[in-house]
């Protein structure tokens, strides 16, 4: 299972229109615009070269996010709309990869802005129960550069 904190960072990859979907492949681009990850899939098996699928096994943001453009986990526009524009990989590098004091942080300026985040936590619960239901296996994808 991935840290639920990638659901957020999932959000922010589809509002800020950095995902584009093609047949059998995705490509989603960080939020800094460093970086380019390929996801790929055929039927249940989906690949990707983002640290966290490529190292740890689980589904990244970037398959995350692809799996909710592809309807197999929720998706809540109004809660994804919340997360544009922020620059998760400036945030979790300043907290040193801690996805939770990252996004402890965000929801703090979002209580502060006056955005429900009782409904948002509820929203995002939701999405993590899907994820424990998904009967998807992700393995590595290639780390070279696609040509």
């Amino acid at each position: 299972m991935p840290p639920i904190e990638k659901i957020h960072e999932a959000y922010g990859a589809i509002v800020d229109d950095r995902i584009t979907l093609m047949e059998g492949k995705a490509e989603v681009v960080s939020s800094d615009l460093s970086k380019k990850y390929i996801i790929t899939w055929k039927d249940d098996v989906y690949t990707s070269n983002d640290n966290s699928s490529y190292w740890n096994g689980y589904p990244g943001y970037p398959i995350l996010a692809v799996l909710m453009l592809q309807g197999k986990l929720s998706l809540n526009r109004e809660v994804a709309e919340c997360f544009k524009g922020i620059q998760w990989k400036k945030r979790n590098v300043e907290h040193k990869n801690k996805y939770a004091e990252v996004v402890k942080e965000i929801m703090e300026e979002f209580a502060a802005a006056g955005i429900d985040c009782e409904k948002m936590q509820t929203e995002i619960e939701k999405v993590y129960k899907e994820i424990e239901q998904l009967t998807i296996t992700v393995k590595r994808g290639s780390l070279r550069p696609p040509k």
